[in-house]
């Protein structure tokens, strides 16, 4: 079932109503998991950020030994051909995708000459309310590494890690779950990265290649520094981030979620991630 509605689909190109069928039964990518897919956001007539989103798509299926058929531009040339199909403004979810379809050596390996799936899918889904929080608690189930996994691309076959992860929080009545890596340092969220505040100064998780560090952590980290703040990315603990001040999730689907707690450590909404939401807001507003 879908997420949102009022699905429209890119494929074999042209744009199709609705949550049209793309895959078939012995494509690659069915039944041996090599998909890839990246999201990004329309709303209130902007679409921040989407150029950055095409481009990682492509790295991912590279990552992951499938041939990527769609130039950056051309994609994002198509994506908004899709947009106009909506009303303006519309909270729309945006998710390219390729698979595999044609085996190689083994019947394991794509195909290296071989077919390549691409589908974009369009999503009316809002944007979360201004409000919105989340809380967080551990989980036994870590960000894995390099050598054991494709951390390098948003791939579709990490996320059922990352689903056990979260079912694991809600069972403790938690939103979400702040991850460890191999080496039992914090990572991430489930879902999305994490900044932590301690005396005013802003701190997240160093890239260490078991997560990906996303393309909204990025601009998060580019609009406080041109804002004068200094973001230190650095090996952080559980323990930094009980000991915080503040805890906020930043991703593409909601951009800023505050952490109000983690496990029974209470949080206040504080002015970094008040002041970080409005410096995103404006730079979208411009660059949109």
């Amino acid at each position: 079932m879908a997420t949102g509605k009022n699905i429209r689909t890119y494929f074999q190109g042209t744009w199709h109503t609705g949550d049209v069928p793309v895959m078939r039964a012995a494509d690659h990518g069915m039944w041996l998991g090599s998909s890839v897919f990246d999201g990004a956001r329309a709303f209130d007539g902007l679409c921040p950020d989407l150029e950055a989103h095409c481009a990682r798509v492509n790295r991912s299926a590279k990552a992951l030994m499938i041939t990527p058929t769609i130039e950056t531009a051309d994609m994002v040339k198509i994506i908004h051909e899709g947009l106009a199909l909506y009303p303006p403004k519309s909270p729309i979810y945006i998710r390219p995708m390729y698979w595999a379809i044609d085996s190689g050596f083994n019947a394991i390996v794509p195909r290296e000459d071989g077919e390549t799936g691409f589908a974009i899918c369009l999503e009316e889904i809002p944007m979360a309310a201004p409000d919105a929080t989340t809380t967080l608690t551990t989980t036994r189930f870590r960000r894995p590494v390099m050598e054991s996994a494709v951390v390098n691309a948003k791939a579709g076959c990490l996320y059922p890690n990352n689903a056990r992860m979260l079912a694991e929080a809600r069972a403790k009545g938690f939103g979400n779950a702040l991850v460890a890596d191999a080496m039992g340092n914090v990572a991430e969220s489930a879902t999305a990265n994490a900044f932590m505040v301690k005396d005013g100064a802003i701190f997240t998780p160093i890239p260490n290649g078991t997560f990906l560090a996303g393309i909204t952590r990025a601009r998060h980290i580019s609009n406080l520094a041109n804002d004068g703040v200094q973001v230190q990315e650095t090996v952080l603990t559980f323990d930094d981030f009980r000991n915080a001040d503040e805890v906020f999730l930043t991703g593409n689907l909601s951009k800023v979620t505050p952490v109000t707690a983690f496990d029974d450590r209470q949080y206040q909404v504080g002015p970094v991630t008040r002041r970080l939401r409005e410096l995103y807001w404006d730079w979208a507003a411009t660059a949109g």
